[in-house]
């Protein structure tokens, strides 16, 4: 009794310590899998009119290659967009959603991919403060002009 007692004992111990290094394995496979990152984002007004506006947007990689991306950003007073062009743009509201099109989805360390577009305005056209690359926040500095 007592030897089976201490073979199975022996096994969840052998199973317990299987277990976890397969989840640690699985955090360390997943933490290597995530890719040093960082931008900056440039968003400049080109031109404005009483109601529309056109801007131009560049995007630089100060990370590791990235294969397609994606940017949001929320507009604060409330702007749309009409018309982009380099890029896939959409919107829901003020919140605005640029992909890259299949000539410049791949942006290399320090590389930089550029798009535009028109947008409407009424009361104010203040620049967007905040941006996101493919879903992360970054500390991604971004300039205005």
């Amino acid at each position: 009794m007592f030897r089976s007692f201490r073979t199975a004992r022996l096994r969840v111990g052998l199973v317990a310590a299987t277990a976890a290094t397969l989840v640690a394995g699985t955090a360390l496979l997943a933490t290597n899998a995530q890719a040093a990152a960082g931008c900056r984002v440039t968003y400049t007004t080109a031109s404005q009119w009483p109601g529309g506006f056109t801007a131009n947007v560049d995007v630089t990689n100060l990370g590791d290659p990235v294969s397609g991306w994606t940017l949001r950003w929320t507009f604060p007073s409330g702007q749309r967009v009409t018309q982009a062009w380099s890029a896939t743009v959409t919107s829901s509201g003020a919140d605005v959603t640029a992909t890259n099109v299949g000539y410049n989805g791949a942006i290399a360390t320090n590389g930089t991919v550029s798009f535009g577009f028109n947008g409407s305005w009424t009361g104010a056209n203040t620049a967007p403060t905040a941006f996101t690359l493919n879903g992360v926040a970054w500390p991604c500095p971004f300039y205005t002009s």
